[in-house]
């Protein structure tokens, strides 16, 4: 019998149980030091109410990835047929929904219509950016020219070669743009100005961005929505649909959970890996663990060894290799920002649409006085993430670091900080509000400054440890999504079953111009 030791229970490491489980007669053993699966994208239960940590949309260029979920929780009734067809760059797939495994009709998919907007100085902009009559009007005549202006300028006298992400932005917005919509924004999530994030993470993450794409999406957008599943043409930030679980993306992973107990794998909770160790054959040969509920030690050895945990732990932990002291220092100088949400439970909102319900998924802070970086509304993620559907439940998220000040206050102050700011800019009355949750998740973000200049010296270390596979966002250093952090456990199982020793093609997902559809602008807001 072959065992494979998995640490961590976020999406990479369940795909890569499951697709052990189905695939080979290798028996996983998943490590998670949470109580329950799915990572970053699970879902929290808060007396009936429940916060998605971050908002996680389930869409994705992948077909692979697409037909994935949807084996574990199909589409609800009525969503689409029993067939649709999705297109993907360089080719096509068909789906049914036979083969999926829910059992019930609350273990469904629902179809969501996407809607985010930025709020800067208590005036909404569509996000992405829309040239129309309602931000020109917002943003006011004399800043529209100066706008303008400097795009025109960025274009015409680009800065070449691009140093760092302000750069970025500059040569693709116009000065004028980036410091309105992008500076502020950016610098509350990564805690550095932009001058020391490089080019290369905006080129990763948010890709061939242009105001060009986007006024051509507005332009089609007047006098047709694409309503199709596969969003066939539209760039991921441009969707106006999403696939979302009825009861949030924690019910995606909770499923597949179940599904790879059932078939014979082991999930432990509650249980921290605090040693890995290798042998003279520069491989891994077992893990320590240990049971936060009885403190207890137990060692387990395997054959393969999957990593999601943040590299900076890994190589700290492991031992009986001889680790070269550059490798240990890169290891060592790398850095995160971790993330807090606030979950406000209130009776109303004080802000009001003309003529219609307040129907945003999440709406982005721009204004640079508001420590709060987002709000999520995830009554409108999904109806059934609100115990009473007369009450309004929100997240407010925040961007730090567990040395801040701010992160060491109590979880009253922050939420009484939290609730400020929303009255603040006017989104609710504090006297309207019932009930409130704190979150914390440490190293959230892996970042992309300080020590990563030198993360290619730890990753080519790691990737010579012929039994050990680097998949997901903290186990890769990497911002992935989801279906990247997925895509990269189905990698790593596939280059067990062929034998395959070269792990390039792992680094290489996120990075792949098919993937990506080159032809298409890609906007996220960087979060």
């Amino acid at each position: 019998m072959r065992y494979a030791i998995i640490i961590g229970a976020g999406p990479a490491g369940l795909t890569a149980a499951y697709e052990l489980l189905t695939k080979t007669d290798i028996i996983p053993i998943v490590f998670e030091q949470d109580d329950q699966p799915g990572g970053l994208s699970k879902t929290i239960d808060y007396k009936g109410n429940k916060i998605d940590i971050g908002g996680h949309r389930f869409f994705s260029k992948s077909e692979k990835v697409v037909s994935w979920w949807l084996h574990f929780l199909p589409l609800e009734p009525g969503s689409a047929g029993e067939d649709y067809h999705i297109h993907y760059k360089g080719g096509s797939a068909s789906f049914k929904h036979t083969h999926a495994v829910a059992v019930n009709e609350n273990q469904v998919m629902m179809l969501r219509p996407r809607k985010s907007r930025i709020y800067f100085q208590k005036k909404f902009f569509d996000y992405p950016l829309q040239l129309n009559g309602k931000t020109l009007w917002n943003l006011g005549m004399v800043k529209t020219i100066r706008i303008a202006c400097s795009y025109i300028y960025a274009k015409l006298v680009p800065v070449k070669p691009e140093q760092h992400l302000a750069d970025f932005f500059r040569n693709r917005f116009g000065a004028e743009l980036y410091r309105t919509f992008f500076k502020d924004y950016t610098e509350k999530v990564w805690g550095v100005p932009c001058e020391k994030l490089p080019s290369t993470w905006g080129q990763q993450r948010v890709k061939d961005l242009n105001i060009g794409k986007v006024i051509k999406h507005a332009f089609k957008s007047v006098f047709a929505r694409n309503t199709t599943i596969d969003q066939k043409g539209t760039s991921t930030s441009l969707i106006e649909q999403f696939m979302y679980p009825r009861f949030g993306p924690g019910q995606m992973w909770e499923t597949v959970a179940r599904a790879v107990e059932e078939l014979g794998g082991k999930i432990h909770y509650h249980t921290t890996v605090t040693a890995v160790n290798g042998d003279e054959h520069n491989r891994i040969r077992s893990v320590e663990v240990t049971d936060h509920v009885t403190n207890e030690k137990k060692i387990y050895e395997g054959d393969y060894f999957f990593s999601t945990m943040p590299v900076k732990e890994l190589v700290k932990q492991t031992a009986h290799l001889d680790i070269p002291p550059e490798v240990q220092y890169a290891a060592e100088s790398l850095e995160y920002r971790d993330f807090l949400i606030v979950g406000i439970l209130t009776s109303a909102l004080a802000i009001k649409e003309k003529n219609s319900r307040f129907t945003d998924n999440w709406i982005y802070i721009q204004d640079r006085h508001i420590r709060a970086g987002r709000i999520q509304f995830f009554h409108n993620w999904s109806p059934y993430m609100i115990k009473d559907p007369d009450d309004i439940w929100i997240g407010v998220e925040y961007f730090c670091n567990e040395s801040d000040r701010f992160w060491q206050q109590s979880d009253d102050a922050i939420a009484a900080g939290a609730i400020s700011e929303m009255q603040q800019i006017g989104i609710l009355n504090a006297e309207q509000v019932k009930d409130k949750l704190v979150v914390k998740v440490k190293k959230a973000y892996p970042s992309y400054f300080g020590g990563y200049n030198n993360f290619s010296v730890v990753q080519e270390f790691l990737d010579q440890i012929d039994n050990l596979y680097l998949i997901g966002r903290n186990g890769m250093h990497r911002y992935n999504n989801t279906d990247h952090s997925m895509l990269t456990a189905m990698e790593a199982v596939e280059n067990i079953i062929t034998g395959t020793k070269d792990k390039r093609n792992i680094w290489e997902i996120n990075t792949e111009d098919v993937y990506h559809e080159e032809d298409e602008i890609s906007s996220e807001k960087i979060s």
